[in-house]
């Protein structure tokens, strides 16, 4: 990944926290001029912290059109939950292969328990994705977490459009069921992984469907 200046990863990460909590809308043009005056810096900088974004698929750049956020189609977000079902089913059958403990899917999972009702959206997801990244991570395959590094932000940003379908306390709930499944292990445990993904990936739908 590219090592940005200070000033070009605050400017991202506020971009990221406004794609996030739905600040900036599909179709939205980011220009630089105007960043560069809100935030104070050379449009170099701005560049820098676009081009970041756009490696990581939360913005697009076209020609003749600049940066601006993009649309979600059906086909992209069915492609991307494949493609994070695969690589998590498959790092949980790995997991239990090897015996591995679910501390830190237990740690995770309580931090988004913990989570007031009034939590910012963009920390939702966060502590969320957590949960999911540590499920990754238990497998302990270098080659499957990168695998699942390279989506995280592209998945952080799908996710978001379903803030009106879950609060906080519901995604908790849900999460924490998943919790008692995966405790249970075997089979049961990969279906329950495998419902989980599809429920979020309909939501996802769901939420597509009604900002149409």
């Amino acid at each position: 990944m590219r090592e940005l200046s200070a000033s070009a990863a605050v400017i991202s990460a506020r971009l990221r926290d406004e794609l996030l909590s739905g600040a900036l809308r599909p179709g939205d043009r980011l220009k630089e001029e105007e960043l560069a005056e809100r935030f104070r810096v050379g449009r170099y900088t701005v560049r820098s912290a676009l081009r970041t974004l756009v490696d990581a698929r939360l913005l697009e750049h076209e020609t003749n059109r600049g940066v601006e956020v993009p649309h979600l189609h059906a086909a992209r977000v069915d492609e991307l939950y494949e493609y994070r079902t695969v690589l998590e089913v498959g790092c949980l059958q790995v997991a239990q292969a090897h015996g591995v403990s679910l501390a830190s899917i237990e740690e995770t999972t309580a931090a988004l328990v913990a989570l007031p009702a009034d939590a910012a959206w963009p920390d939702v997801i966060g502590r969320h994705q957590d949960i999911h990244r540590a499920i990754v991570r238990s497998s302990g395959n270098a080659r499957l977490i990168t695998g699942y590094e390279l989506c995280e932000e592209e998945l952080q940003f799908v996710i978001a459009t379903t803030r009106p379908e879950y609060t906080a306390s519901r995604l908790a709930a849900l999460h924490v069921t998943l919790l008692d499944e995966l405790r249970a292990g075997g089979a049961g445990a990969v279906a329950a992984l495998t419902r989980d993904i599809e429920v979020g990936r309909c939501a996802v739908h769901d939420a597509m469907a009604n900002a149409d």
